[in-house]
C-alpha cells in the first residue's frame, strides 16, 4: 500500500519502521525541530531522527502547520492509500481528511483515556490491563471508530516509561492488520461507548507529588506512573532524589512500624519506608540529582541514612 506517515514522538517510530519496510512510504510529516536540552539546540523530533538516517530518499515535511492551504495541498497531491497517524501533535482538519483513509494509533483501550497521557494514566489508577486503539480521525480527541485494538496485562512493576516502549512494540502487528483489514473490505468499525470514557489530561510538574500517607500500592502506582516523565522527587536528609522503582512489602511486619509518621525509613539498609494504612515499601532505584539511576544499596553507599530519617516529597499533593 502506498502510506503517508504522520508522526513525531518515539511512540510511533517502530511503526514507521515496519510501515517503510512493508509498504510504499510516500512522506513523512512531523513536528518542526525544536529547541531542547543543554545549549538549547535545535532538535529533530524521533520520527525526523529516523526517517533522515534511515529513510533520506522520502520526502520529510515539517510544517509549523498542517492544515495552512498550501499544505493541505501539498499533502493530498500524494496518491495514498492509507494516512497513518502516531502522536503527531497537530490537529487533522476536516479539509485535509475529506475523502481520505486515516487511521490513528493510540496507546489504550478507548474509549478509557482518551488524551495526551494515557499510557501514564493507566498506571497511575492501578488498571490491570492496557493495549492499542487504531481508530479512525475524529472531530473530538480521540473518539473515532475503532478499527482494531490489543490488549496487555500491566506488571506492577513496569514504569510508564517500560509500558511505552511494549505498547511502541506492538503497534506495528494491530495497524498492519488493520491496513489488510481495509485493503480486504472486511474492517468493522466499533463505535465507542460515551458512558465509559475517560480523561488522560497531559502532565506537568506539577503533577510530579507523591503522598507517604497513601497505602504502598497507591504510592507505588504514583511513582511508577510518573516514570520517567515528570518524575518524583524526594529529599532524603539533604539530598535531593528522584524515586524511579519501588515495592510495596505486605510481608513486613507491620507493627514495626505501627506509629511512625508516613515518610519514615525504618530500615536504611534494606530501603523500607512507612506509608499509610500500616503499609510499608521498599525503595528499589533511585537517582540522585545530577547523577545516574542506582540502586537503593548504591544509594546509601557514601550517603547514611539513619533509621527514623523522614523523606519529604519536594512536591506536595494539590
Amino acid at each position: 500500500m502506498r502510506i503517508i506517515f504522520f508522526g513525531s514522538g518515539a511512540f510511533g517510530v517502530p511503526t514507521l519502521e515496519h510501515l517503510a519496510m512493508k509498504h510504499d512510504l510516500l512522506a513523512v510529516i512531523s513536528q518542526p525541530d525544536r529547541r531542547a536540552g543543554r545549549g538549547s539546540k535545535r532538535a529533530p523530533t524521533p520520527v525526523s531522527a529516523w526517517a533522515q538516517e534511515n529513510k533520506p530518499e522520502v520526502p520529510l515535511y515539517r510544517p509549523e502547520s498542517i492544515n495552512d492551504p498550501e499544505w493541505i495541498d501539498r499533502v493530498r497531491a500524494h496518491e495514498a492509500d492509507a494516512w497513518v497517524v502516531i502522536a503527531y501533535g497537530q490537529k487533522l482538519s476536516p479539509a485535509l481528511l475529506a475523502d481520505r483513509f486515516a487511521i490513528n494509533l493510540h496507546a489504550s483501550l478507548l474509549p478509557r483515556w482518551r488524551g495526551a497521557a494515557p499510557i501514564n494514566a493507566a498506571i497511575l489508577a492501578g488498571d490491570l490491563e492496557t493495549g492499542n486503539s487504531v481508530i479512525t480521525l475524529a472531530d473530538r480527541m480521540d473518539a473515532g471508530l475503532v478499527l482494531g485494538r490489543s490488549c496487555r496485562p500491566i506488571d506492577p512493576d513496569l514504569t510508564a516509561g517500560e509500558l511505552h516502549d511494549l505498547l511502541s512494540a506492538d503497534g506495528p502487528a494491530l495497524v498492519e492488520t488493520v491496513l489488510t483489514r481495509h485493503a480486504d473490505h472486511t474492517l468493522e468499525p466499533v463505535e465507542q461507548d460515551e458512558s465509559l470514557v475517560t480523561i488522560a489530561p497531559k502532565l506537568g510538574r506539577a503533577d510530579a507529588w507523591v503522598d507517604f500517607n497513601e497505602s504502598a500500592s497507591a504510592i507505588r502506582s504514583r511513582i511508577h506512573g510518573l516514570t520517567p516523565w515528570p518524575g518524583v522527587s524526594v529529599k532524603i536528609g539533604p539530598t535531593e532524589t528522584r524515586v524511579l522503582r519501588v515495592k510495596p512489602e505486605p510481608g513486613v511486619d507491620e507493627s514495626e512500624g505501627m506509629g511512625d509518621t508516613p515518610g519514615t525509613v525504618i530500615d536504611p539498609g534494606a530501603g523500607l519506608v512507612q506509608c499509610g494504612e500500616g503499609t510499608m515499601i521498599r525503595l528499589i532505584e533511585v537517582q540522585p540529582a545530577g547523577k545516574r539511576p542506582m540502586p537503593w544499596s548504591a544509594f546509601i553507599n557514601g550517603r547514611p541514612v539513619e533509621p527514623g530519617a523522614i523523606i519529604t516529597p519536594t512536591r506536595t499533593r494539590p
